[in-house]
């Protein structure tokens, strides 16, 4: 199956603009794209600020490529492969930099930069973009970075977005057979890593937050803002999957275990702690922006931001991001 057809309209107009050798009608064109890659690139890598780069990575390689661009294939088409293998060129680099890390309980490997994905950011039009709610939820992006890097390509690209085997194989120059074996053996990892859950990716979820779990983050905040410890214990599971990130480690405790490790870790001091709350979503997901004040200080200041899978009413996973200093996430960093 070959991927080359005549150029079309926005094929056309692309060509013009990378013949004009002018960037900015270029860079008009492509830039429409953005959102959607460094979603691409985000899967790839599970970190939003290297997402961010290798999407501008993306751009000035296909600025500096434009003459290689025919418009046998779709604009969108030729600049997924351009992201893809600049993500596989990152991560050749960064998998040389980090050692091979450690197997944790319940969760495989830890993925030590995985940082959350504002909602803000996603592309105005899940459906269309292919922005499905599982396949940017936290649990599915660290089950994919337990894949080797051209296995995870070959999976984004095949079951999320949807290309046929050949047209993989001409992105990441394989063979076809390569890439169903790849794909095969990527499948058979995710059910491991999301046991229980569909893998049909492509189909369109829901992305809209049911009541139950607009209320289960409103109890969490205003738990929090009390300093209530038995509403914040009656919250959460009691095979509650809870990490603190950029520390390393996911693990499985029981709420009372958690809560008491959190008051003995110093995250709450009964009675003490002076909360606000924001209600807010990253990665398609439930999440509270949490601000401590401490004494003396006049403000409120964003300390972490949590994110929540509930299952029937209780919060079956909390994820910990540290978010300090971390403006993309579009929220204040004062109340």
């Amino acid at each position: 199956m070959s991927d080359a057809r005549p150029p079309g309209g926005e094929e056309t107009a692309f060509i013009a603009a990378a013949r004009a050798n002018d960037a900015a009608p270029f860079a008009l064109i492509t830039e429409r794209y953005r959102r959607e890659l460094q979603v691409h690139c985000y899967r790839m890598l599970a970190n939003y600020e290297d997402a961010q780069d290798m999407t501008q990575e993306t751009f000035l390689r296909a600025w500096n490529g434009r003459e290689s661009f025919k418009g046998h294939a779709a604009p969108r088409t030729w600049l997924y492969r351009i992201a893809t293998n600049a993500c596989l060129d990152f991560l050749e680099k960064r998998n040389d930099r980090t050692p091979v890390p450690a197997e944790l309980p319940g969760a495989g490997a830890e993925v030590p930069h995985l940082q959350p994905y504002p909602d803000r950011m996603l592309p105005e039009d899940p459906q269309e973009s292919v922005v499905a709610r599982e396949t940017i939820e936290l649990a599915f992006i660290v089950a994919v970075q337990h894949l080797p890097p051209r296995q995870r390509a070959v999976f984004i690209l095949r079951d999320v977005l949807g290309w046929p085997a050949s047209k993989v194989a001409g992105a990441l120059e394989l063979t076809v057979a390569s890439v169903t074996s790849a794909l095969q053996r990527a499948r058979v990892t995710m059910r491991e890593r999301l046991p229980g859950r569909r893998l049909d990716w492509r189909s369109p979820a829901t992305h809209e937050l049911s009541d139950d779990e607009r209320g289960v983050v409103k109890s969490y905040m205003d738990a929090h803002e009390r300093n209530d410890l038995d509403a914040l214990t009656a919250l959460l599971r009691d095979d509650l999957r809870f990490a603190m990130l950029p520390d390393p480690g996911t693990v499985t405790v029981t709420a009372r275990d958690a809560v008491d490790g959190w008051v003995s870790g110093g995250l709450f001091r009964r009675g003490r702690d002076d909360w606000r709350c924001v209600a807010t979503t990253v990665n398609r997901m439930p999440a509270a922006a949490l601000y401590l004040r401490t004494p003396g200080d006049p403000d409120h200041r964003l300390f972490t931001i949590a994110v929540l899978r509930i299952v029937d009413g209780k919060i079956a996973e909390l994820t910990g991001f540290d978010a300090t200093g971390k403006p993309w996430l579009g929220l204040p960093a004062t109340l």
